[in-house]
């Protein structure tokens, strides 16, 4: 059974090649377009990784989306997909010439799996999922 992806961008062109490559790859893929479609469909559609960019409706859409999820809030709605692995997206560094590491900016960042800048290496997306799921 194929894995189910949720593919979570407001880059529509990007949204379109990365769903081709995960689908070539044997992956299932679900698409949003904002940190809101992205949180509904996480509930929606319970996938087995979600990779979400961070710039998307505002600068950290896509890190308030995670933080919603991996909410330990008791009653929170997302208690049933909290520890799903996610991936972040992001080209924040060419925005703001800063860069982001999951080992030096751990206290700022949600609990996230993994990190990766725009433009993506297809190759290296595909072996980091592999990895989760």
């Amino acid at each position: 059974m194929a894995k189910k992806i949720l593919l979570v961008d407001d880059d529509k062109d990007l949204v379109v090649t990365l769903a081709q490559a995960l689908k070539m790859n044997n992956f299932e893929v679900v698409e949003a377009n904002s940190g809101v479609e992205g949180l509904k469909k996480v509930l929606s559609e319970k996938p087995d990784l979600v990779i979400f960019d961070v710039m998307m409706e505002t600068d950290t859409a896509g890190f308030e989306a995670v933080y919603q999820i991996r909410s330990k809030r008791d009653g929170s709605k997302y208690a049933a997909v909290k520890d799903i692995p996610i991936i972040m997206l992001t080209a924040i560094d060419q925005v703001t010439n800063s860069r982001f590491s999951l080992n030096a900016d751990q206290s700022f960042l949600p609990n996230i799996s993994d990190f990766l800048t725009k433009p993506v290496d297809i190759d290296e997306l595909i072996e980091k999922i592999n990895k989760f799921v």
